[in-house]
């Protein structure tokens, strides 16, 4: 896996690879990454994903293999995709530039704009609607707030309308945390709270297979997820630490309507359902 690695940071960068690093790599491949590949059907060599966000390190973890995973995105209202990764031109982290003949910008609040003959020409009978996310001059309001790189790639940072703004005042997108949250093993769904609130806490779901593995008490599992949080915060500013967790005591559910037929968390369901939990983390002092 590290020859992997570094052979995927270089060519993810355009690099070709040393001598050494090739032969290191070969070996690596024939011992270990081909049979995990045969693994996977044998013949792989591109991976697709789309409809919800892909950790970095999940992107990375497999180009290590030799498989490369390639994101996209787009909306319904845009015809699907509006950028794409493609297999000489892709960066993790990324959903990639725009298609051809795709316009991509970014409002001064940081609302994704898109614009093409890929756009729809509005709702049914809805004017009020089609208004609310056509501009006059034919962009598209995809509600995802984004970044465009200088080389063109965008990059997803939110829902406009799930971004929190803490009681201090910061702007804090959750689903980075939660993407961050949910690379452990041992988490299996995330959701940060704290629109509002004097800080961040967490929600969160765990995959009881992998935990059961290392740890049998309730004090070794929480002593298990504590560190994939500190994890998690070390790499942040303090407004986007998360200042207390709770493991609860079910996943969330289609049937209790907290997910939506993709899979994506209904975030003010699970927040209604979870208020007891949620309001136990905010009594007292932060740990």
């Amino acid at each position: 896996m590290p020859a992997g690695a570094r052979a995927s940071a270089r060519r993810q960068s355009g690099r070709s690879l040393p001598f050494p690093l090739a032969a290191e790599l070969a070996l690596a491949d024939r011992l270990v990454l081909a049979k995990v590949r045969a693994r996977l059907g044998g013949r792989l060599r591109h991976a697709v994903s789309g409809g919800a966000p892909l950790a970095r390190e999940t992107a990375e973890f497999f180009h290590s293999l030799g498989v490369l995973v390639l994101e996209g995105y787009g909306l319904t209202e845009c015809t699907a995709a509006a950028t794409f990764d493609r297999p000489d031109r892709y960066r993790f982290g990324t959903v990639g530039p725009a298609l051809p003949g795709v316009e991509i910008s970014v409002a001064d609040d940081g609302e994704v704009l898109v614009r093409g003959e890929n756009v729809f020409g509005g709702y049914f009978r809805d004017e009020e609607a089609t208004r609310s996310v056509l501009t006059p001059d034919g962009w598209l309001r995809t509600g995802d707030v984004g970044e465009i790189d200088d080389d063109g790639f965008l990059t997803i940072t939110d829902r406009k309308k799930d971004i929190i703004v803490t009681a201090g005042g910061k702007n804090v997108s959750p689903q980075n945390i939660e993407s961050a949250l949910k690379v452990s093993r041992y988490v299996s769904e995330a959701l940060v709270i704290g629109d509002r609130r004097p800080y961040l806490v967490a929600l969160l779901c765990l995959d009881h297979d992998e935990v059961r593995k290392v740890a049998e008490t309730d004090e070794e599992v929480r002593a298990l997820v504590h560190s994939a949080v500190e994890e998690v915060n070390a790499e942040r500013g303090e407004a986007e630490q998360i200042r207390r967790f709770a493991i609860l005591p079910r996943d969330f559910s289609s049937e209790a309507a907290e997910l939506t037929p993709t899979l994506k968390i209904r975030r003010h369901v699970a927040e209604q359902h979870f208020r007891r939990e949620i309001e136990a983390l905010y009594a007292g002092k932060p740990a």
